[in-house]
């Protein structure tokens, strides 16, 4: 079958070459952004006298008439047209006979494969916001039912002090919080038209970029043609904010992890989001958090498999910018698989709260609120750091927590102490008093929650 392009060829492609070169096979996917900048373009075509009105006319019913057979699955691609825009260019020929041909006037594969990218990672862009946003919905829910339930906070995998569980959580929704911001702001970058910047130096023919760029609602055309076809850096900085936030969604997942754990048990992840073992009856394994992990894996090896990709690329267009799309494909499918699993596993998961408050009953976390008691008392931070240290070493030798030593043993280390350190002690306490701005505090938490919800 004789090629569009094949005018100034000899002999037919090779198979092997065809079937290395296609790109059919996965850039079918941007076939309604194709059809959608093919439709502006025809629109301006018409508008600035390149083409006649009736040949747009004709031109853009059979674009809509593929477009529905598209829809209904009606439409079989050849790899023998290589990608999406030479099968749509086949079957609008098809459709409507040779006045089809018209519609590639003043452009170029290469400035509408890129408006294509623009158009789709537009729209995955802003359905990605609104899928963190429902993260941060069930973040914010699991907060306001355990506001002041306390868990041990860690530094190291350590036990370090004592938190609000709510507080815990919308750590959380912080880093979604920048990373919705981040995305946000990517558009800007992302809708830039391409359009009309033809193979990298422009047309000859009276376009109207504007126009064009209006239509499929863009905020800016590129100044420069040769940056506009050859201009990645959009898809670059997607494949990067996704990383990140697979990034803090694998951190979330390694905790439901640990805290499903017999060992911890401080939650209870829905049985709907966990399986069995084929051999042990007993287990109930989180996959789906444990998959978020590794998962992660994949997307940043998509930002690194296209940065490698643009290294070395001399200016404008090379076939090696192929290569851009499976990798943004599979971040966007990982990225949306991911928030919309997240979201209903954290709404739906069971809260310990008797086995949090036990862990915390059961340690050292309080030792610091020890140290400011004494320091209240008049006496230096450092030196009171060091009492504190004797007393927890007292402690462990004596098999005791600290609620458990006595008011003379206390008195050994230090006269300050009096009747009252145990009250200080109390894990409510030692959460409730951390009223400075940002804190676990639970009168904070209340400040924070009601300020993440004003945000989503």
């Amino acid at each position: 079958m004789t090629k569009l392009w094949g005018g100034r060829f000899t002999k037919q492609t090779d198979k092997l070459v065809e079937e290395f070169t296609a790109s059919i096979s996965f850039d079918k996917i941007l076939a309604n952004e194709d059809i959608e900048g093919s439709l502006a373009h025809v629109k301006m075509l018409s508008s600035c006298d390149i083409i006649s009105k009736k040949d747009a006319q004709t031109i853009m019913d059979g674009l809509m008439a593929i477009q529905l057979k598209i829809q209904n699955d009606e439409v079989e691609f050849s790899v023998e047209h290589e990608d999406v825009h030479m099968n749509i260019e086949k079957l609008l020929i098809d459709e409507i006979g040779p006045v089809g041909g018209k519609l590639h006037t003043g452009r170029s594969r290469n400035d509408q494969v890129a408006t294509d990218m623009h158009l789709y990672l537009r729209k995955q862009t802003k359905s990605m916001i609104e899928l963190i946003s429902e993260v941060q919905k069930a973040i914010i829910e699991q907060a306001k039912k355990n506001i002041h339930t306390i868990i041990p906070g860690y530094t190291h995998l350590q036990r370090a002090q004592p938190v609000s569980f709510a507080h815990h959580l919308l750590a959380y929704f912080w880093m979604l919080e920048r990373d919705k911001e981040r995305l946000q702001d990517s558009i800007k970058r992302i809708n830039w038209s391409p359009l009309g910047a033809g193979a990298l130096a422009g047309t000859t023919f009276p376009i109207d970029r504007q126009q064009t760029a209006e239509l499929l609602g863009f905020t800016k055309v590129y100044p420069n043609s040769m940056d506009a076809v050859s201009d990645r850096d959009f898809i670059v900085e997607f494949l990067s904010h996704a990383s990140l936030i697979m990034t803090h969604i694998s951190r979330l997942a390694e905790e439901l992890v640990i805290w499903s754990s017999q060992e911890f048990q401080f939650i209870e992840l829905d049985d709907a989001f966990c399986t069995g073992s084929s051999i042990m009856p007993q287990k109930k394994n989180p996959d789906v958090p444990e998959l978020l992990r590794a998962k992660t894996g994949r997307v940043y090896g998509n930002l690194i498999g296209l940065l490698t990709v643009l290294k070395g690329l001399p200016l404008a267009y090379n076939k090696d910018m192929q290569e851009d799309k499976e990798g943004m494909f599979d971040t966007v499918a990982t990225l949306d698989g991911s928030l919309r699993l997240l979201a209903p596993m954290i709404e739906t998961m069971t809260v310990n709260q008797d086995k949090m408050y036990a862990a915390v009953s059961q340690d050292f976390s309080n030792a610091t609120d020890i140290a400011d008691y004494l320091v209240t008392k008049g006496l230096p931070f450092r030196q009171a750091h060091e009492i504190i240290g004797k007393i927890v070493l007292f402690a462990i030798n004596q098999k005791k927590y600290l609620l458990g030593i006595s008011l003379e043993d206390y008195q050994q280390f230090s006269p300050l102490f009096e009747e009252d350190i145990y009250e200080i002690l109390q894990p409510k306490n030692v959460v409730g008093t951390r009223n400075s701005e940002g804190g676990t505090g639970f009168n904070q938490v209340k400040i924070q929650l009601a300020y993440a919800e004003q945000l989503v």
